[in-house]
Parts: structure tokens; sequence; C-alpha cells
């Protein structure tokens, strides 16, 4: 059986002592497409950053493609997130002085893994902003010029390139009207189909759980342990 690409196991994470994540078991296949729901404050944007290493856990087991994140220093998680996972945050974390362009080709600026998968990077930009709906003439403008729906774009080209294995996207429509939502679930959907990859999709908007092979809510993958 082949390993999953993302595998939890009695995972706990608290803030300054106040439990805030109790996972018993979680597993994520390549190629599988999961819709993540939870009520406001139930954890959700945590999950997403112990996934991508930016946060550890103080219990239990979490990792990607097989390697512990736990057993790795702070620039080794820098640099395996740089080549194994895309990222779209729920607050873009585009750098605003930076050409839409050069945000998208960061990932391939930061890792040689991705800038070999992407191939030509300028032309793989290129095509992904344009399945987005984001028109030549603004890709030489500095993000901070761009609308919140634009930037959310750009966030999810820059995410994409280069078929990372795992796409993690922390509500990545919020600020999309209905038209440019499905298009963009379109693109997001059939790169991590081409790819092979795991997408991670966390949302809200349960309407767009039918686009994904897997539902699943945050509390029914909370371990029930005893009361003390």
């Amino acid at each position: 059986m082949a390993e999953p690409v993302v595998r939890i196991a009695d995972l706990r994470f608290d803030w300054g002592g106040t439990p805030c994540l109790d996972i018993a078991r979680f597993e994520l296949a390549a190629d599988e497409r999961v819709f993540l729901h939870g009520p406001s404050g139930s954890g959700k944007s945590t999950l997403l950053n112990l996934l991508a290493g930016v946060l550890l856990p103080r219990a239990g087991e979490l990792s990607i493609l097989g390697q512990s994140l736990s057993r790795l220093s702070g620039p080794d998680r820098d640099r395996f997130r740089a080549d194994h996972i895309g990222l779209i945050f729920q607050q873009f974390n585009l750098i605003p002085y930076l050409s839409v362009m050069d945000n998208v080709l960061l990932p391939c600026r930061f890792s040689a893994r991705r800038r070999q998968r992407a191939g030509d990077a300028k032309a793989s930009a290129a095509r992904l902003l344009r399945h987005l709906d984001l028109a030549e003439t603004h890709w030489r403008r500095p993000a901070a010029e761009l609308s919140v729906g634009q930037q959310q774009r750009v966030a999810a080209a820059r995410a994409l390139i280069g078929t990372p294995e795992l796409v993690i996207a922390d509500e990545p429509t919020s600020a999309l009207d209905a038209e440019r939502q499905t298009a963009f679930l379109d693109l997001l959907i059939a790169e991590c189909s081409a790819a092979g990859a795991a997408l991670l999709f966390v949302s809200h908007d349960r309407r767009l759980a039918g686009r994904f092979t897997r539902e699943i809510g945050l509390l029914e993958i909370a371990a029930r342990r005893p009361s003390p």
C-alpha cells in the first residue's frame, strides 16, 4: 500500500496550555481531494499550520510524505515546505511590493525541485494566471494594487506552480463571485489531479463539498478521551 501523503496519529496541540486540537487519526492519500469543515475556533487554521510545519504538535505523530516534521529543524522544515507543499493562506501572504508574476514565481526561486517540475517557470505561471482570469496587463503590477479577489487568485497560482505533492487551501474562495469560484475550483482540482497531488481544502461553504472525493468535519476526527 502506498504511503499516505498526510498521516496523523494521536496529535495534540495547545496554545499556552489551553487545548486546541486533539486528533486521533487522519490520513490523506495522493490524488485525494478532501473538504474539511468545522465551526469557527475549532482549530482548522491551526491544523493547516501544523501540516505546513509552521507549528509543531505537543504530542503525537504528524508526517508528510513519510517525513515526520517534528524531526526536522526549522530551516529543514522551511525547505521541505518549499519543495513539497503548496499553500493558499487565508490572508494570502503575498509580498505587496513584488509584481504578480514575481509573487507566483517565488516557490521556484526558493525550491530547485519546484523550479525543475515547473519546466519553463514563466510560461507555467502565465498559464495558471490566464486560467484564473488574470489579464496580462496585471502581471507587472505590484500585488498591493490588486483587489482582494485578484490577490486570492495570485495566491492560488503561486501554490500550484511546480506541482507540489500536497496543496493546502484555507478558505480560498471567500472573496470570489460565483462564476470565478467555479473557474477557480475547476483549475485547482484539475491541476492537483494532473500532478497526482493531494488537496486539503478548508471552507465554511459546504455547498462546495460535492466537488471533493471526501468531506470531513474537524470534530469528527477529534479524539474521544476520558475526562481526568
